[in-house]
């Protein structure tokens, strides 16, 4: 694709607007891919937010001129004082040597390795499994909306690495400092088995509300918000004026909203609305609420 002159035009200026620019797909807030989430996580987590995203999704222009302007493939992008530094992999690589901390003027990364826990029965299934794969080691996740997740593979450097129940793990610097005390299980149910993992530092679960609950603290004039995550054709049906519902403009109200304020999702019966609720949690709300019941419960 040729650039042609008002687009590249409006690329450079966008890239002028900040010293650290970022194009991804979303928000940092509405990440609407994992390399993209990632990379902005990796730079909240260093800059605190003082740093410019652009949404490539909400502009095809932008979302194809950049990657000619650059003469790079892939979103996302980053660009510090005007200059391409590249993806996701290469933006990783740099934080975890301490290089992405440098160019951004910020001290060090902290590499001190996390203290973790690892029960007897996790670290015996564990140990089976790396036995089945020599020379490759354990490694652990937890990206910037605090999903976690094991693999196995060759050691990259620059991880950070910790020992427990005599297993090896390796993690990327920003894992280190959310796997603090992180406790490692293997768990049976009639769902299957697998490690279990609890997290100290994430945020709060959902927790399950009754409508009678919803009730009171509305009657108490408690500031929440009830969110209706239903169809169109649903709300319809059973409309409910108390709940507002999920649409584009809601979305972006929460894009800003204060972590703290309470949220309430509610759908038919309670069910599909735990995907969203569990969604808005990981975007660091401290109040998330399913209603029990949804709302044919009300």
């Amino acid at each position: 694709m040729s650039l042609d002159a008002a687009l590249r035009d409006r690329i450079e200026k966008q890239i002028a607007s900040h010293d650290v620019v970022l194009y991804m797909k979303g928000t940092p807030k509405m990440p609407q891919c994992g390399f993209s989430a990632k990379t902005a996580g990796m730079l909240d987590s260093l800059l605190a937010g003082d740093f410019v995203s652009f949404n490539v999704l909400e502009d095809p222009d932008i979302r194809e001129g950049i990657k000619a302007y650059g003469n790079w493939p892939t979103i996302p992008q980053l660009y510090v004082r005007g200059e391409l530094i590249g993806g996701c992999d290469i933006v990783t690589e740099m934080f975890n040597a301490g290089e992405l901390h440098e160019l951004l003027g910020m001290e060090q990364p902290d590499r001190t390795p996390p203290e973790l826990h690892i029960t007897d029965k996790a670290a015996d299934k564990i140990r089976e499994f790396l036995d089945a794969y020599p020379d490759q080691h354990l490694h652990f996740a937890i990206g910037s909306d605090w999903d976690a997740q094991f693999n196995i593979g060759p050691r990259q450097g620059h991880e950070v690495e910790t020992e427990c129940a005599g297993i090896r793990v390796l993690m990327d610097v920003a894992t280190a400092q959310r796997a603090r005390g992180a406790r490692i299980d293997w768990v049976e149910s009639v769902q299957g088995e697998g490690l279990s993992l609890e997290i100290p530092g994430a945020p709060p679960p959902v927790k399950s509300m009754q409508p009678a609950e919803l009730q009171q603290r509305m009657n108490s004039g408690e500031r929440l918000l009830l969110v209706d995550t239903r169809s169109e054709t649903d709300r319809a049906q059973r409309p409910l004026e108390i709940a507002r519902p999920l649409d584009a403009a809601l979305m972006a109200e929460l894009k800003e909203a204060d972590r703290a304020l309470p949220l309430v999702f509610v759908c038919n019966i309670g069910v599909s609305s735990q995907a969203v609720a569990e969604h808005y949690r990981k975007q660091g709300f401290t109040q998330v609420y399913n209603l029990e019941g949804g709302a044919q419960a009300l």
